[in-house]
């Protein structure tokens, strides 16, 4: 089965709703995404934590932080340097991801758009409704993250140089769920 993705925002909204996001989110969820491309960083570094997994967990999820304690610490190691690997398939990313106790599709897009900002984009239900979707696994988000790419790359977005995860993907994310939030208003 083949996803089919329907942009719900107009091309020509999203960089406007990309900055709108960043304006209307708190200071809390600056800090919280900044300090989580900084452990994405890390991670791609080669420091495979589970400090630095928490970190991105609690940008994304804050309810399943309490879930990582659950993994061993070899097991966090193993699991962030698949993910982590340049060499790794997305399907090999994720499945190696979800893995972890706490850690579902969404929360593991969400790592690996901390860990690889210009090849990953997060995956939740806002996003989703913004691309008028609501089913999602590996396959599922392998076809999504090829759509956004696809858009990315079209210039029709530029990346946020000044904030976290500078890039078209994570600035289309920002667009996608600043979409979702104002239009569900």
């Amino acid at each position: 089965m083949v996803a089919y993705f329907q942009l719900q925002p107009a091309e020509s909204e999203l960089q406007r709703l990309a900055e709108q996001y960043w304006q209307r989110s708190g200071e809390k969820e600056h800090e919280l995404e900044k300090a989580a491309f900084e452990a994405g960083e890390a991670i791609r570094s080669g420091d495979y934590s589970l400090a630095n997994l928490e970190v991105i967990v609690r940008w994304k999820s804050e309810r399943a932080v309490q879930y990582l304690i659950g993994n061993s610490d070899e097991q966090v190691r193993h699991v962030l340097a698949v993910a982590a690997a340049p060499e790794s398939t997305t399907e090999a990313a994720v499945k190696a991801l979800l893995e972890l106790h706490g850690v579902d599709i969404s929360v593991a897009s969400a790592i690996l758009a901390a860990i690889y900002p210009e090849r990953y984009t997060v995956l939740d239900y806002r996003v989703l409704e913004a691309v008028g979707y609501a089913r999602h696994d590996v396959h599922f988000y392998e076809e999504y993250l090829a759509f956004c790419k696809r858009l990315a790359d079209s210039n029709i977005i530029k990346p946020q140089s000044e904030l976290p995860g500078p890039t078209p993907l994570r600035t289309l994310d920002r667009a996608l769920w600043e979409w979702s939030r104002s239009h569900g208003e």
